[in-house]
């Protein structure tokens, strides 16, 4: 439990955005590992067994929890203008933590990521934390791989946008 209890907390509030849903999922994950210790003692495929269960386990969490999704469609409109373009958001990553150590970067970062909506937050989290594709994202989220790249790069255009906002840049 010891070598394995941070990543699966981490998994777990990069997810949800909230350290009691995070700590709760976490508890359940490794009483499913306890059930299973018998197995895992000996695995060297524990690691990637817990990390799996916990971003079932969130993602069931928040399945049951979260709020109907809204369609890109039902948004009310911002006036006339279109979306942004997604080139400032790169270029905004690619300078705005020249100057920043790593443990601040990452404390900046989960912060803008807790602030995302949670149709935003969990794709792009999926995607760029726990590696995984378009298509099982989307077969997870039971929602169209359009939505969800959609959903990923709206995510990152508005997590750019937190990250350079003077509220976080300290």
């Amino acid at each position: 439990m010891q070598a394995y209890q941070d990543m699966v907390f981490t998994t777990a509030v990069r997810l949800t955005a909230n350290d009691r849903h995070a700590e709760d999922i976490a508890q359940e994950v490794f009483l499913r590992a306890y059930e299973h210790f018998g197995e895992l003692r000996t695995s060297p495929t524990a690691g990637g067994w817990l990390k799996t269960v916990a971003t079932n386990l969130t993602l069931n969490h928040l399945s049951r929890y979260r709020k109907r999704w809204r369609l890109f469609s039902e948004l009310p409109a911002q006036g006339s203008e279109r979306e942004e373009d997604p080139e400032p958001a790169v270029e905004i990553f690619d300078t705005l933590f020249a100057e920043t150590d790593a443990q601040e970067r990452s404390a900046q970062v989960k912060e803008a990521l807790e602030r995302l909506p949670e149709h935003q937050r969990v794709p792009l989290v999926l995607y760029h934390f726990e590696e995984m594709a378009y298509r099982d994202i989307a077969q997870r989220l039971e929602v169209s791989v359009a939505k969800v790249k959609t959903d990923i790069l709206r995510g990152r255009i508005a997590l750019a946008k937190l990250l350079s906002s003077t509220e976080l840049a300290r």
